[in-house]
């Protein structure tokens, strides 16, 4: 039975045969050979056949050998092709893939589609909350009273009774024009209700926010001053 040294030079003979071995390897194999007769026939058998090979000379390739691999490569590149993967891969690309693309495009659409609808009806549908403060839209306002450039004050009449005036104030807050609803209504009278009345200054009234000509009540407070 050959010894692990044997082996190790046996894995050697080609490379020394080659010359592709160091000094000290070359000196190990050719003590080996001189003192083991088994490695020493294998390699004789090894060197005889070397040089049998030696002697052939170089040989042409074949003039059809490249036509040969190309033919051959062709061949394998088909049965590639022809694999069941690849079958799969080729049923995937051209029936499965489209018809997948088509529902994902649909889904896609159809989920746009909702939100955008759902997008509309948050704005439209639902109707923004009124604050309590808020004027109603197409509210009316009426005129009231601001102030006056003298301070107001009662009206001198020949006996103690309230004095109610309906007075007709412009969109510049300014009255225009009066009527005695009820009280006396002498010349004295009214006199002193008209120098109240174009000298007190009125928010006019407003449609749409737009000032507008109103009628406003006024009641005057009649004091008699005969003994």
């Amino acid at each position: 039975m050959n010894s692990p040294q044997c082996d190790n030079i046996r894995c050697l003979f080609s490379a020394y045969l080659d010359g592709a071995v160091d000094g000290v390897q070359m000196q190990s194999i050719s003590g080996h050979l001189e003192n083991c007769e088994d490695c020493r026939e294998e390699f004789a058998s090894l060197r005889e056949m070397q040089n049998a090979l030696a002697s052939l000379g170089p040989t042409r390739a074949p003039a059809d050998l490249g036509t040969r691999l190309r033919v051959a490569i062709s061949h394998e590149i088909a049965t590639r092709n022809h694999s069941w993967r690849d079958t799969l891969a080729l049923c995937w690309e051209n029936t499965i893939r489209p018809w997948a693309v088509q529902i994902s495009a649909g889904a896609a659409c159809s989920v746009a589609l909702v939100g955008t609808i759902m997008v509309l009806l948050g704005l439209f549908a639902a109707p923004q909350a009124v604050m309590a403060n808020d004027e109603p839209l197409g509210a009316m306002t009426s005129a009231h009273y601001l102030y006056s450039a003298v301070m107001p004050r009662p009206i001198v009449t020949s006996h103690d009774s309230a004095i109610i005036v309906e007075a007709f104030v412009n969109d510049q807050g300014r009255v225009y024009d009066y009527h005695i609803v009820s009280g006396p209504e002498d010349s004295s009278v009214r006199s002193q209700v008209i120098d109240q009345l174009l000298l007190s200054v009125f928010e006019p009234a407003r449609v749409f926010g737009t000032p507008v000509r109103s009628r406003v009540v006024m009641t005057f407070s009649g004091i008699s001053v005969e003994g």
